[in-house]
């Protein structure tokens, strides 16, 4: 194969991946690894580049690439996905494996970590068996000194038979002979990679069906590898060989009738297809086991056993979820908590802002309908928007990025593992809940991490029943002003975070009841299994996750809801603003849902308040205000004392709260949530169902709540 093709990235999309060369002398560099080995910042180093990376397995899900410039030479370096193993059962694999094997790299650096070298050398013998050309860089060689772990750095060498590099990545620590190493085998420095030898049945069905392969199979094909995966019938491969080699190479008799000959020979030993896989697995594993016998050393008995001793107590069966909860309230606590200063000097900036534009508007003497559309409509409802999310964003994202760095966030999904797994769904899925709190698109991109398309899909649907940022401020000042009280005492805000954590649990007990509900209707199937790593607890480097939260989060966020924000802006201002008859638009349309909205506890000026707030969550408490006030364009009162009296003489209740704050909580995603799912699923109808879902089972619940409050009287 001469010319490389392009490799898709997702399943689940049509984007492709390219190398882009500049000049045929530039190298091509994949860069792999297990999840959590540092590969993303050993890539960042090399090349400069600011991808992201997180503490968990499954984070980087497509190949990005840079560039960097070693002895004159341009090198193209590619971050493939995080995988533990080249035998493609989760997408991850199936990305890294195409990519190594038809992505003709003209080198692959494995990067594993020094603290658990053994688990890691299996991804190695499984790259060496593809291709000759790697360099291994052990990363993490720091912690592995504080854990009193030894390597053999030239023994480990001797052992593979292929350049072995210790590195620290984060403290820039052996990138300088990494690149040396690498630039010596793209010269041709000739390696001698150690073999791995299976069991002998296995390797006389080899022997039935390589002489074969090797007759059909380009030169630049390790074709002793492609044989054990026909045997072992890897299908994905298989399909993968017929995209990238324009034929399928099953369809060759001699090769077809080879393969069957060396599965009957097999059968006929006792090896299946159901346990084949297990023992070639065993075979590497074994051989990881040898390889580091006499080149690792352990000293490090009581660190494993303070890490342990952690872990009982976060992952505990009576104490990891009391602890979760208690943290997650600690830190919406302090979102809530220091977010209302800063928020408030934006507003007033911003809305400063507004005043100088109004004055240039009457200077230069603009229509009083131009003033409104541009200023009063489209820059108020921005100007809020940004006031609103900005603050808490900045504030509950680095705290969120700090839990990723310190690795608890994988016992988060362990710890809500088996309640998923009760649900049909998959453990991963509390690592998507977790990012969805800063906003829902951010956990259905996050997605991505789940293997089977079945339990991503349910993922995506349920993911909104997690409450976002957007969503923050409608259910903190309902319950400030209704259940709490509004003098901002420490008790105060205190209770409010409690009760804001109630409401979110009772997000996540919907999100287990309607992932099942899924699991045993539409979305029929059995929970699939998964490796979940614990990574070693880590120290976060608070600078790089400031700047990262802010960046790749915090702006990227915002910009996607100021974009949408602007033309809602408009449209709210003209429905405010044109009347019919003696009532505007907005009044007739609330009047004409008022009947409808009553059923559910709510009124229509609240319902209509939720359609308009369709674009961000965050307008629709300063929707209601204007409606109930005839205003004309967006308002906020000075204190919740005023709007409380407001919202109560426009006939507001404890129920009325009560269903406003679960209508929050479930109701249909935003516009940019929308978007972000037609983009993941490419589909339309699945589209549908995840605005469906939540707006069915926010009027139900809504529904009981209110009709039960008035049958028993207690309203």
């Amino acid at each position: 194969m001469s010319n490389k093709k392009t490799i898709p990235i997702e399943e689940s999309t049509s984007e492709e991946f390219n190398v882009n060369k500049i000049n045929e002398s530039d190298k091509v560099i994949a860069i792999a690894g297990n999840p959590n080995v540092g590969k993303s910042t050993v890539f960042n180093a090399l090349t400069g580049m600011n991808q992201h990376t997180g503490n968990w397995p499954g984070k980087t899900v497509g190949n990005a690439q840079g560039r960097y410039t070693h002895n004159n030479r341009e090198n193209i370096l590619v971050d493939i996905p995080g995988t533990y193993s080249l035998m493609a059962h989760s997408a991850e694999e199936e990305i890294a494996r195409d990519f190594i094997c038809f992505g003709n790299p003209d080198a692959v650096i494995v990067v594993c970590d020094a603290t658990c070298l053994e688990r890691n050398i299996n991804l190695v013998l499984q790259t060496l068996e593809i291709t000759k050309n790697v360099v291994v860089c052990v990363n993490l060689i720091d912690e592995a000194k504080k854990k009193k772990i030894r390597i053999d750095f030239e023994q480990l060498e001797k052992n593979l038979g292929v350049p072995v590099i210790p590195a620290s990545a984060r403290s820039n620590i052996g990138l300088d002979k990494l690149t040396d190493k690498v630039d010596e085998v793209l010269n041709g420095y000739i390696t001698n990679p150690v073999n791995i030898t299976y069991i002998d049945e296995i390797e006389d069905a080899i022997s039935l069906v390589l002489p074969t392969v090797k007759e059909i199979l380009p030169q630049n094909y390790n074709a002793r590898w492609v044989s054990l995966r026909l045997i072992d019938n890897d299908e994905k491969l298989i399909k993968s060989m017929q995209e990238y080699l324009d034929f399928d190479i099953m369809a060759n008799d001699e090769i077809n009738k080879a393969v069957l000959n060396a599965r009957a020979q097999l059968e006929q030993k006792g090896y299946n297809k159901d346990n084949l896989s297990d023992i070639i697995v065993s075979c590497i594993y074994n051989k990881a086991e040898n390889i580091c016998f006499n080149a690792v050393h352990y000293d490090n008995e009581k660190y494993i056993e303070r890490q342990l001793k952690i872990d009982r107590i976060l992952t505990g069966k009576w104490t990891g979820i009391p602890i979760m909860l208690l943290l997650l309230a600690f830190i919406f606590w302090i979102t809530i908590s220091a977010a209302n200063y800063p928020s408030q000097l934006l507003s007033d900036g911003l809305f400063w802002i507004q005043d100088r534009l109004t004055d240039f508007f009457h200077y230069i003497n603009a229509p009083e309908w131009l003033h409104g559309v541009l200023v009063l409509g489209i820059y108020r409802v921005l100007a809020w928007v940004v006031s609103v999310m900005l603050p808490p964003m900045a504030i509950f994202f680095p705290l969120f990025t700090l839990l990723e760095d310190l690795g608890y966030l994988p016992r988060i999904a362990f710890n809500l593992d088996k309640q998923f797994k009760k649900c049909c769904a998959c453990g991963k899925q509390a690592l998507t809940m977790c990012m969805g709190f800063g906003c829902n698109a951010v956990g259905i991109t996050g997605c991505r991490i789940i293997d089977s398309p079945r339990e991503r899909l349910i993922a995506i649907i349920t993911n909104n029943f997690v409450p976002c940022n957007g969503r923050f401020p409608t259910l903190i000042a309902i319950i400030t002003m209704f259940f709490v009280g509004v003098s901002g005492a420490f008790s105060q805000s205190v209770l409010s975070t409690i009760i804001l954590t109630a409401v979110i649990v009772l997000g996540v007990l919907m999100t287990f009841l309607i992932s099942r509900l899924l699991s045993k209707t539409i979305l029929k199937g059995i929970p699939s299994s998964f490796t979940l790593e614990l990574p070693p607890y880590r120290r976060p480097q608070i600078g790089k996750v400031i700047v990262r939260s802010v960046l790749d989060r915090t702006l990227f966020v915002l910009g996607r809801a100021v974009c949408i924000a602007a033309p809602a802006g408009l449209i709210i201002w003209v429905m405010a603003n044109v009347t019919i008859g003696d009532m505007t638009l907005l009044a007739h349309c609330s009047n004409f849902l008022d009947p409808f909205a009553n059923l559910f506890g709510l009124d229509g000026v609240i319902l209509m308040a939720f359609i308009l707030g369709f674009p961000a969550n965050e307008i629709v408490i300063p929707i209601i205000i204007m409606t109930y006030m005839a205003s004309g364009t967006i308002t906020d009162f000075d204190n919740l004392l005023q709007l409380k009296d407001l919202l109560i003489n426009n006939g507001w209740t404890w129920l009325t709260a009560v269903c406003t704050m679960l209508f929050s909580l479930m109701h249909w995603p935003c516009s940019t949530s929308l978007i972000t799912i037609k983009k993941e699923t490419g589909s339309w109808k699945w589209t549908a169902v995840s605005f469906l879902v939540p707006t069915i089972t926010g009027l139900l619940i809504c529904f009981i709540v209110a009709n039960t409050v008035r049958l028993f009287g207690l309203i």
